[in-house]
């Protein structure tokens, strides 16, 4: 085998930008597709602080891109809505290979405590047969209820079809305010990707398209990507597939073994300088949903603290990493009301170093003022200092 190949931190983070598509000005034409599938996919998530996290993600590549641009597509059969990590929305054609995700997350969610409805399998039948019969309903269909009052409570019915959902009997239909309709699986899904290869050949497939999507990384990351198979398979894909051996040098100057796509050399030779925009980023954006990669390419700690209890947390509920070209340069918690129209800015932290001149502070409001655009909002307010004008230290 030949020498690893060494990839110096600042080299490590421009590839990682670009790989995210975070390298270039984000503006142009918008393919949304191309950015899904660039990505492998999207995760979603409820809460919409000020743009819900999906469409942030897709808008931080583009900013041209509106809401109204995502859901059509699941409706078009142009991607489909699974689990990764988390809810996610996958391009269609990836639906061969998920095959195996039906099969091991059904059989993990018929075995998970937790998935138990309590029903019987006729009144679960009885869910099955109403939807053949009257087409997609939402969970707002059924009238169980859930026996506590606890955050994580669900109703019988949501159990039952969410365990049918992860086994792909039934699927995303489509959504509706983000509300979740679920129609059968052989309605949804095209026929002729409804049949994939075998187990370890969508094991082999799903880890050369991970690598793929990060350009650089473990048999860890490549395993996580997504969240799809065991440890052992992404084990024995490395060794069946035997990716390029690299070294990558973290920020702290230490370097880690990892693989490299097939055309990482030719990847470092075309991956530009990121622009020097300063971006407002989703806590779920793929760009840092590992947080020890990211802490490790970047020295940037970074964690979601909206499960926190207020009074544990460091920074905030909802808080937005601050990235200006291939560094982060702080945090800042953002809060908004459509239907009043402001957005307002309650929390703002400095990274450690970094020095927030007028130049800075300008790209940052103008951020702003592009992120409150995408949400229709037109008043920005500040109800900490702004950068430069007092705002408080970094927290440890």
């Amino acid at each position: 085998m030949s020498a690893p190949l060494r990839i110096a931190n600042r080299d490590a983070r421009r590839l990682w930008l670009w790989t995210n598509g975070l390298s270039g000005t984000p503006v142009g034409p918008v393919d949304v597709m191309g950015m899904i599938r660039a990505l492998g996919f999207v995760q979603i998530d409820t809460i919409r602080n000020v743009t819900r996290a999906h469409h942030h993600i897709l808008w931080s590549r583009n900013q041209n891109y509106r809401e109204k641009m995502l859901w059509p597509l699941l409706r078009q059969r142009e991607i489909f809505e699974h689990f990764t990590h988390d809810a996610s929305l996958i391009p269609m054609d990836v639906l061969p290979m998920w095959q195996r995700q039906f099969r091991r997350l059904g059989e993990r969610a018929a075995r998970h405590d937790w998935f138990q409805s309590g029903l019987g399998q006729e009144q679960i039948a009885g869910i099955r047969a109403r939807i053949a019969a009257e087409g997609a309903l939402s969970t707002h269909a059924f009238e169980t209820k859930a026996e506590s009052r606890e955050m994580w409570a669900r109703p019988p019915h949501k159990k039952a079809l969410d365990q049918m959902w992860y086994a792909g009997e039934l699927a995303t239909c489509h959504r509706e305010n983000f509300v979740k309709f679920y129609d059968l699986g052989e309605r949804v899904f095209p026929a002729h990707l409804r049949e994939g290869p075998g187990e370890a050949e969508s094991a082999l497939w799903l880890c050369d398209a991970a690598l793929d999507r990060l350009s650089v990384g473990t048999t860890g990351e490549v395993q996580r990507f997504w969240a799809a198979m065991e440890a052992g398979e992404a084990q024995g894909w490395a060794g069946s597939r035997q990716p390029v051996p690299v070294e990558v040098q973290g920020a702290d100057g230490a370097w880690r073994s990892a693989w490299g796509a097939p055309d990482v050399e030719a990847r470092l030779a075309d991956a530009p300088a990121p622009t020097s925009r300063l971006r407002i980023l989703n806590p779920f954006d793929p760009a840092i949903r590992d947080r020890v990669r990211v802490e490790r390419l970047f020295g940037f700690a970074y964690r979601n603290e909206m499960f926190v209890p207020k009074e544990k947390r460091l920074w905030g509920y909802y808080v937005y990493p601050l990235l200006e070209g291939d560094r982060f340069v702080g945090r800042c918690e953002v809060k908004a009301d459509r239907a009043a129209g402001w957005l307002r800015v309650t929390g703002f932290w400095p990274e450690r170093g970094v020095k927030w001149g007028p130049a800075r502070v300008e790209k940052l409001e103008a951020e702003l003022v592009r992120f409150a655009r995408l949400a229709g909002i037109r008043d920005i307010h500040w109800d900490v200092a702004r950068p430069g004008d007092g705002a408080g230290a970094p927290r440890p």
